[in-house]
């Protein structure tokens, strides 16, 4: 018969016990909170290790899901993406009542609005953030992505570095150099056609922003660029794959060439030694070069590395 286990109990110990993560008497470290006795167990040994541990959990027990959402009383995370980082309250509409109720709720809410922006710079502020997260749900771009741009433009805000340029300039600028800080690169072209900005003035305040908050960026890879012309184009994994051995092997002699085109050229090659064969025009559009371009940069990896491509 399997021998019941014993709990051996001690008397409590200092505060620094409570937050030991060894057992001190057989240097276990499967360790056991009992949330109802408030101790920590060790589930080798069961040696109290502490007890009286203070609950950092919520005083009220919920039973339901239904229960739980009733009674938490937190909102929502802050965020960087509005203005005041989202812990501001916001006043909701009153549904019943008189229309005098209802053109007093009014009134209250569009005072509690303009509460919330105090000056033209939170004012430039709100705005250009509403824009960021705008553009970037029109690209299809994900949150890391607007709150990396929001925090962007906020410090290019707290350095003064908008006078004299557009929001709308900034703002796109911001999302284009977070997209090459997370590794998921957009041409300025691509970038350009969401804004009114033009691609000159985009590249300008781009590479202004760069110099003033001090940002490093590395030359974009063709390799960032293979998943999503991939997936526009519709290959296979294998395709891909292939595709970024390829770019990974012609690295000596393709340096100094656009990234886009040395992508495209790989994908095309790809295609046609996996059989699922691309047109140089299919390739060239989802990539947004020419299809000249496509053609020199296949010749020349083609050449190079002795593939074997018609």
């Amino acid at each position: 018969m399997k021998n019941k286990r014993v709990y051996k109990k001690r008397p409590a110990k200092k505060a620094e016990d409570e937050t030991q993560r060894i057992c001190p008497e057989c240097d276990s470290t499967d360790l056991n909170y009992d949330p109802s006795r408030a101790e920590l167990i060790c589930r080798h040994c069961g040696l109290v290790i502490a007890e009286n541990m203070m609950d950092q959990g919520p005083e009220w027990r919920a039973f339901n899901f239904e229960q739980q959402q009733s009674r938490a009383r937190v909102g929502a995370p802050s965020t960087r993406t509005i203005h005041d980082g989202g812990m501001a309250t916001e006043m909701g509409f009153k549904r019943d009542g008189s229309p005098e109720d209802h053109a007093k709720w009014y009134r209250m809410r569009k005072l509690n609005k303009r509460a919330r922006i105090a000056n033209s710079r939170e004012r430039n502020l709100a705005f250009a953030l509403s824009e960021i997260d705008r553009k970037c749900s029109n690209m299809g771009l994900n949150r890391s992505i607007r709150e990396s741009a929001s925090a962007l433009y906020r410090k290019a805000l707290e350095a003064n570095l908008i006078r004299g340029r557009t929001i709308e300039g900034v703002v796109a600028a911001s999302i284009y150099i977070a997209c090459r800080q997370a590794g998921l690169p957009r041409t300025l072209d691509e970038v350009a056609a969401f804004t009114t900005a033009n691609r000159k003035e985009l590249g300008r305040i781009e590479r202004f922003l760069k110099r003033e908050l001090e940002i490093k960026l590395a030359p974009p890879s063709a390799v960032d660029y293979i998943p999503r012309f991939a997936s526009q184009l519709e290959l296979s994994n294998k395709s891909e794959v292939k595709a970024i051995e390829i770019v990974n092997e012609s690295n000596g002699f393709t340096s100094g060439k656009g990234p886009q085109g040395v992508a495209a050229a790989a994908l095309y090659i790809s295609s046609i030694l996996l059989g699922e064969r691309k047109s140089q025009k299919d390739v060239a559009q989802a990539a947004g070069v020419t299809e000249v371009t496509v053609r020199n940069r296949y010749k020349e990896i083609s050449e190079n590395l002795n593939l074997a491509v018609a």
